[in-house]
């Protein structure tokens, strides 16, 4: 059975103790700036103006998304494949939620806002790694802020070195799409992938 709006939604679920609404912050405190310093990776979602929503992994070294004040953050584009699928989703709504994550703790931290795209180069300068400043800049107006409860990590148990598997269960990424598009090669996508591995992070 399909559950089409919130009173059926409440049928299925009861309603949620008083401190999930009270930890929601509209801005960033010291413990949300702090997790974000310790942070080397987040997930962005962000939805085009049809709301046909979209996740892209982001990732840099710990503390790579910058806390201007306890309303603003700055998030890095580095280069990638110029699909820049999220940046076109921000041009047409600029809503966009954030999932940062700390390497070994179950909590993440979920940050909802307004983002806009900067190329501002002083805004953009502080966030130079190797040398090179990133192409663009996410300014993300904050709006919610929350720590996560870590259940579903635990679940998942994403951090147990013994969950790992081994590499060779699942096909190279130049196999998967010498599968899937006519005439790719496996191996020549693999060596590019090794290459801009190594020579175009930034």
């Amino acid at each position: 059975m399909a559950v089409t709006n919130d009173a059926e939604l409440r049928t299925v679920y009861p309603s949620p103790a008083p401190r999930a609404a009270q930890k929601v912050l509209a801005h960033l405190d010291i413990h949300c700036r702090n997790f974000i310093a310790l942070s080397p990776f987040c997930v962005l979602s962000s939805s085009d103006g049809n709301g046909q929503a979209d996740a892209s992994p982001r990732g840099d070294p710990p503390g790579f998304v910058k806390v201007l004040d306890d309303r603003t953050l700055l998030l890095p584009d580095r280069p990638g494949n110029n699909q820049v699928d999220s940046l076109q989703n921000i041009v047409e709504n600029p809503g966009v939620g954030l999932l940062f994550f700390i390497p070994g703790m179950n909590e993440t931290l979920r940050v909802k806002g307004r983002a806009e795209i900067t190329t501002d180069p002083d805004l953009l300068e502080p966030l130079t790694v190797g040398g090179r400043p990133p192409l663009s800049g996410l300014k993300v107006t904050v709006e919610e802020a929350f720590l996560h409860c870590g259940r579903a990590l635990i679940r998942g148990r994403l951090w147990d070195a013994d969950a790992q598997i081994e590499r060779s269960s699942y096909p190279s990424y130049g196999q998967v799409l010498a599968d899937q598009i006519a005439g790719a090669d496996a191996r020549e996508i693999d060596d590019d992938e090794l290459e801009a591995n190594r020579q175009r992070l930034y």
